[in-house]
Parts: structure tokens; sequence; C-alpha cells
């Protein structure tokens, strides 16, 4: 029949008759046996991966994470409806302005920069517009109103770091043997710093730009050592969800699964039977925070070093913002806890120099057990027609300058400085913990998680709006750093802020007052809270907390890191 799609009587005879021939059939048989062979690894492959998921999540945990999953798409699918899309881009868009409007500075008298000066400025111009830049109206770090950020070791070290700058500020490390001065600097950093965290015979480590660029090599190295060593094309890393977002930033660089571990009330410290639950053999790391970021708690490393040691799977440590002052805060007088080397199953270490070390920003170490986790890390291009290359890190050419202020910062500071340092700190630190546990004015409204032990201490609210208090500390000249899952605001004492505590703990006595009396008076009023006006930090976190979807957030993000390019 016309458009008939079956074979000629002739050609179907015939295909036929192959079949029956004994070649034929052993063809049909080979067929049919790799169709079972694939079909049978494919569920032997979905299988194991169901029973890793029930193994690490349960099954409640494991129909949660389905159910959030769901929630989380079909919300998603509800922000792109034509209606709904047009109104949150709308109001995206609005945001993004706003933040323009406070970042971007604008107006006839602002000179703007955009082209190359047809003619070279002379130097004094030069300088006047540094010193214009340098005094732009900011928050005050020099008078200690900013948590965290500027980690300044005094002027007079500022004035030592600019000169050593100045000496090697065409040097690069690239090229040893033009800047021999530089990697015996280099060398000499990283040997100090594993002096300071106890590193046994034979340990190393490299120079970073940062603990992000510090932790994703420890990332990198531990993949490429479970895919040379024991073949995994599937790797997995295992982190407290309070670990820096560097490491999920690595996940997503080098396609290693993150798993997260809740760190609940009343310790917030990583819970050690759902990281053992979690093990399986595509586990290619373990991670612990000493302390971390959000609350400045320092994770169970020894039942993690266990753990790691008995599995035969590598433990980083993050102890970027730990860094000089928590291996010496036994020396300085204070508690401290195992965390380093001498556990048996750490095998690598983060520590920011450019931190509590006072070196310039730029500078960051990570340190290896041994090299048989460093090599890993290395990149070597053996076959290049530029010829062979090779470099330590992600970086290429590197600033021997900063090496260079880095190296004069350690030296100059020696362990002397930094314990004086440590006990400046974190007995500033202790001092603010103490007048939010004890102050009826603050206790009343305030609570503090966790037992912090180095800089950070963290606090939330069960009465108040933790965003509402922040906005307000912000009206005052502060910047604290507003967390989220759960609300609170933390404080990452500096040198600077050491000197201006008391103003932080009398204002922060004001501002609760405040808050708590607005409270009150809308409580009276019947005002719906919803209804109220937000300050940007209630604003964002509000929206952030409230969306099962974070798309919208992510969007407000893209547009702030797309602002900071606006000229």
């Amino acid at each position: 029949m016309p458009g008939s799609s079956r074979l000629p009587v002739s050609l179907r005879d015939t295909f036929n008759a192959q079949k029956q021939s004994p070649r034929g059939r052993l063809l049909v048989l080979n067929i049919e046996v790799l169709r079972n062979i694939i079909f049978i690894l494919f569920l032997l492959r979905w299988t194991r991966k169901l029973f890793y998921q029930l193994k690490g999540r349960g099954l409640t945990g494991s129909a949660a994470d389905l159910y959030n999953y769901t929630r989380r798409t079909l919300y998603g699918i509800f922000l792109r409806l034509p209606g709904v899309r047009s109104k949150v881009k709308a109001q995206v868009d609005a945001t993004i302005i706003k933040l323009e409007q406070k970042l971007v500075p604008s107006g006839p008298g602002v000179e703007r920069t955009t082209t190359l000066p047809a003619e070279g400025w002379t130097d004094e111009h030069v300088r006047k517009a540094l010193k214009e830049l340098e005094t732009m109206d900011h928050t005050r770090w020099e008078d200690g109103r900013v948590s965290g950020a500027v980690y300044h070791g005094g002027d007079a070290l500022m004035k030592l770091q600019t000169e050593a700058f100045g000496q090697f500020t065409v040097a690069n490390p690239i090229h040893p043997d033009v800047f021999p001065g530089v990697r015996k600097m280099e060398a000499e950093i990283v040997s100090m710093v594993l002096s300071l965290f106890n590193a046994p015979e034979g340990a190393c480590g490299v120079t970073t730009s940062g603990g992000t660029e510090s932790i994703l090599m420890a990332c990198l190295s531990a993949r490429q050592k479970a895919y040379h060593e024991r073949g995994v094309t599937e790797p997995e890393m295992i982190l407290p969800e309070t670990a820096h977002t560097a490491f999920r930033k690595a996940g997503e660089y080098f396609k290693i699964k993150v798993h997260l571990v809740a760190c609940k009330a009343p310790h917030y410290k990583v819970h050690l039977s759902s990281v053992s639950r979690l093990l399986n053999p595509n586990t290619v790391l373990l991670v612990g925070s000493a302390p971390n970021f959000p609350h400045g708690i320092i994770d169970d490393i020894s039942g993690l070093s266990r753990l790691a040691h008995r599995q035969k799977i590598p433990l980083h440590v993050d102890c970027c913002l730990g860094s000089f002052l928590i291996p010496l805060l036994s020396k300085a007088g204070f508690e401290s806890e195992p965390f380093d080397f001498r556990l048996k199953g750490v095998t690598s270490i983060s520590c920011d120099t450019h931190k509590y070390g006072f070196a310039p920003k730029g500078n960051s170490t990570v340190l290896y057990r041994s090299d048989d986790l460093r090599k890993y890390q290395y990149f070597i291009s053996p076959d290049w027609c530029g010829g062979v290359y090779a470099s330590p890190s992600i970086a290429g050419s590197r600033p021997g300058a900063l090496i260079a202020g880095c190296w004069a910062s350690l030296v100059r500071q020696g362990e002397n400085g930094y314990i004086d340092a440590c006990h400046k700190i974190v007995g500033a630190r202790q001092k603010i913990e103490i007048a939010i546990r004890e102050k009826p004015e603050l206790a009343s409204d305030l609570k503090i998680v966790g037992r912090p032990l180095v800089s950070v201490v963290a606090f939330l609210s069960e009465t108040l709006d933790i965003y509402d208090i922040a906005d307000a500390m912000g009206e005052k000249g502060w910047h604290l750093n507003a967390l989220q899952n759960p609300p609170a605001i933390h404080v990452a004492v500096t040198l600077p802020i050491v000197a201006a505590a008391d103003k932080l703990i009398a204002d922060l006595v004001e501002v609760v007052e405040e808050v708590r009396e607005r409270e009150r008076k809308r409580v009276e009023s019947g005002v719906a809270k919803k209804g109220a006006v937000k300050g940007d930090t209630a604003a964002l976190y509000g929206v952030a907390g409230s969306l099962p979807n974070k798309s919208v957030v992510v969007d407000l993000a893209k547009g702030f890191l797309d602002t900071l390019y606006k000229v």
C-alpha cells in the first residue's frame, strides 16, 4: 500500500531467515543480554543512590527534602507566570535603583573617569583625587563601628606594610629566579603559620589570595585525591550548615555534591551522628569550623577528627576567621578547644593571615598534613607550546608586594604581639557577651547564640524583630552583620572595635529600648506588624525568609553585584 512502512516481502523474508540462522540468533541474544545488563546497571545505580539517601537523611528527612524541593519548584513556576513575573520584576528593579542611588555617587559635582585621560594627570592631581576617594562618606571603621571587614593592626604596622609594598611592587612569585626574596618570604610565611598550628614533620602549604581560595584549594585537593586514589567520579562532601559559603562555591565550581548538616540550638555545633550517617563511598571531604562565621562557635573538631581518621577521609578545618587568635587562646589566658594538627584526623587547615594576622588584604594560607594532599591542588601543563607551566594555586601571576607586606606583618608582630592582640580582642568580645547576657535592659529581649570562644558574638531575639535592631544600629552609624536561619546579628570584634566596645553596648541598650517601645505602641494601637515600614535589612531578610524559592533574592544579589561596576 502507498505510504506503508512495511518491508517488501522479499526483504522481510530475508530478515526473518537471518534471525533464524545461528548467527542471527546469537546477535539477537547478545542484544538482549546487553539490554538487560544496561537495565540492571541502571537499577543498581539508582538503588544505591536511594540507599545512601535513606541512610543519610532517613525516611522522614528524605520526605522533607522531597517536599521542600517540590515546594521550591512550584513556587518558582508561580513566580514565572506572566502577571506575577512582571510585578516581581518591577519590585526588584525598584529595589536595585534604590541600591544604586545609595552606592553610586551622582550629581553635577561628581567627577567620573570613564576613559583614559588624553594627557596623563600630574602627580598632584592624582594625589588630590586619591584623597577625595579615601574620604568619601562611609561607615566609620576607623572609629570601630564596623563588624569585621577591616582587620587593622595599627597605623605603625600599616606604614611598615606600605614600605614593604613599595619595595616589591613589581615582584611576581611566578618567577622565583627573578624575585628570590619573594620566594623566600612566601616559604617562611607558610612555615611560620604551620608552626602556629602545631604541624607535624613533613607538613606543608601554600599562600593564597584569601580564605575563599584557600577553601577552594582544599576542596579541589580532596576531590582530586579521591579520583586518583579511589576512582571517585561523583564526589561529595559533608559540612555544617554554618560552614563558610566558600565550600558551597567550591561544590559548584568543582562539581562536588554538598551535604549540609544541621547545627541546632543550644550548642549550634555540627551534629556528629548526622555526619556519620551521610558518609558513603563518594565522600571525599569532611569539614569543621574553628570558629564558624555566623555565630563564632567552634565545631566538635575532636569528634570529626575521630570519624575522619576511622573512615580514612580527609578533614578540613576552616580557621580563616580564627586565624591568629584561636591558636593563642590558651597563651592569652582564655578557654580553648582542640582543633589543629594535634588531632590525627585533621588533614588540612585554612588560615587567613589578612584577618587577625593583620597582613594586607589578599593574604591567606592553606596548610596540609603532608604533600600527599598538597600535590593534588597543583596545576601542571607539561606539553604547552609556551613551555612547561606549573602553578601552585588558582592564580598564575601573583602580587609579590602582598607577600612582602604579609611577611613584614608577621615578623613585626611576633608571638607576643599576637598574644597581646588576642587578649584585647577576645576580652572585648567577652565584655559585649557579658553585657548582653547580664544587663537587664538587654537580657530580657536578647539571647546569645551558643558559647562563643573567639572574636565573634552573635545574638538573636524571641520577642523583638532582630532586623529592626540591626537597622536602628545602622542609623546610629554601626555596620553589624545580619544573619539568617535563625535571624540574628553578629559582631566580629577587631582592634578598632576594642576601643568602641562600651559605646556599642550603650547604643545597643538604647536601640533595644526604642524597638521595644515601638513594638509596645504597635500592639496597643492594633497596627498589623506586616504593614509597618521596614528598614533595608528588615525588608531584605523578611522577604528572603518568607520565600520558599529564593530566585527573587538571587535577582536582587545579581543586581547588587552589577551595581558594583557602575560608574
